[in-house]
């Protein structure tokens, strides 16, 4: 008899899928949009700020709907909307019907990431989380990877077929995907993984608030907010750095695409090694901590790198690169453990969804915030930098104090937690 796969295996194999198809999608969607499609550069960047917008409001409903639902359907049809989403692209011809594609895919994909985390945490015990989130991250830089190389063969190519080929790899990507996820063990709504590792899930009664749900519960709301100013650099390196390195020192452009090869070989390769230790509130806040004082030395570093010469320059953009990779390491393992472990048990999937919008607002605002702050402003604007992020770092140990203590606005089931320092 044919042995089933371990969901933690599928769940890596589905992230692996559709993280080639991303990867391919993000290497060639901006040339495919205004060369195929032909639509300016600036309609282009506002219907995907449009999008993404649409795509953080909807990722509370949807993730509330996996946990009411149950996780694996929702993440089932999510994933087959993203794939409709994509497929949907390559028959787009003006800008109107690209703004309303664009919606569908990140309302797709931000509903999509949250039913995924209530389906981990349903076939999961809380002990393993973080470390199975560390090996998905891995899991999907490796594949960001490989997509990265097969759209840069579409942008070697230059035609209109190639571009499609991408767009249909992306699309196939969320199919396979979701016959991934369709693989794994149901549950009932409001499950979540037993204590035992391994172990069958337990329902978890807990009461649900009416109305405004998770934006009731303050406490939870300033963690993730802390956390959404700890994940402004998410567009340092491909944006922020490539411009610094290009318009402030004197380092060759190529160095950016080594910056960018560093870190996701980086985190694909020691991610794992980084959450170990990260099992609980006490611990995820250390990390942030941590992380906190390395990300303020990585921005001094990338500071002193300009006005450098040519050598220093190169090395002191490579020694930055490095401390910021493992400051990116330290809170993402610190943040998922907190994400997971300040959540309602039986509400998982909704808690998810509102803090999955931290990554969606700091994409759309950390551009204009960190081009402002670091380009133009230089040497002052990357000390501010490391002073806010290890301000907030700070600031998310009595924050998940509060959220753990339960000071909410309604009660909500908490298992036994070990009390954050």
């Amino acid at each position: 008899m044919t042995q089933r796969p371990a969901p933690r295996h599928l769940l890596a194999l589905a992230q692996l899928s559709n993280s080639v198809g991303d990867g391919a999608y993000y290497t060639t969607s901006a040339l495919y949009f205004t060369q195929v499609v032909g639509l300016s550069p600036a309609r282009v960047g506002l219907g995907l700020t449009v999008g993404w917008a649409a795509g953080s409001l909807a990722g509370v409903p949807l993730g509330r709907l996996a946990d009411r639902r149950g996780a694996r359907g929702t993440a089932v049809l999510l994933a087959l909307g993203t794939a409709l989403a994509v497929a949907s692209f390559t028959v787009v011809r003006g800008f109107l019907p690209f703004v309303l594609v664009a919606c569908g895919y990140a309302a797709a994909q931000s509903g999509l990431a949250a039913a995924r985390q209530a389906l981990l945490a349903v076939l999961v015990s809380a002990g393993e989380r973080t470390g199975l989130l560390a090996r998905l991250q891995s899991t999907l830089n490796a594949g960001l990877a490989i997509g990265a190389g097969l759209g840069g063969l579409a942008l070697h190519s230059g035609t209109r077929g190639a571009y499609l080929a991408v767009f249909v790899l992306d699309a196939v990507s969320f199919l396979v995907c979701a016959g991934l996820l369709s693989a794994l063990p149901a549950a009932a709504p409001g499950a979540v993984a037993g204590a035992v590792p391994g172990g069958e899930p337990d329902v978890v009664p807990g009461r649900r608030p009416a109305g405004l749900g998770v934006l009731r519960d303050r406490p939870y709301a300033r963690v993730a907010l802390l956390n959404t100013v700890l994940l402004l650099r998410l567009p340092l390196l491909s944006l922020v750095l490539p411009l610094w390195i290009t318009t402030r020192t004197s380092a060759p452009a190529w160095l950016v695409s080594g910056l960018f090869v560093l870190n996701t070989a980086a985190v694909t390769l020691f991610q794992v090694r980084a959450a170990r230790g990260v099992d609980g509130v006490a611990a995820a806040t250390r990390a942030v901590r941590r992380a906190g004082w390395v990300m303020l030395a990585a921005c001094a570093v990338f500071a002193l790198s300009s006005g450098a010469g040519t050598a220093w320059a190169v090395g002191l953009l490579v020694v930055g690169a490095v401390l910021q990779v493992v400051a990116e390491m330290g809170q993402s393992a610190g943040s998922w453990q907190l994400s997971f472990e300040l959540a309602p048990p039986d509400r998982v999937g909704e808690y998810q969804g509102f803090f999955g919008t931290g990554v969606t607002v700091a994409r759309t605002l950390g551009p204009l915030v960190l081009t402002s702050l670091l380009v133009e402003w230089g040497t002052p604007g990357w000390l501010l930098l490391g002073a806010v992020t290890l301000g907030a770092s700070y600031a998310m140990g009595p924050a998940a104090r509060r959220a753990q203590d339960g000071e909410v606005c309604f009660r909500r089931p908490r298992a036994a937690r070990s009390r954050a320092t």
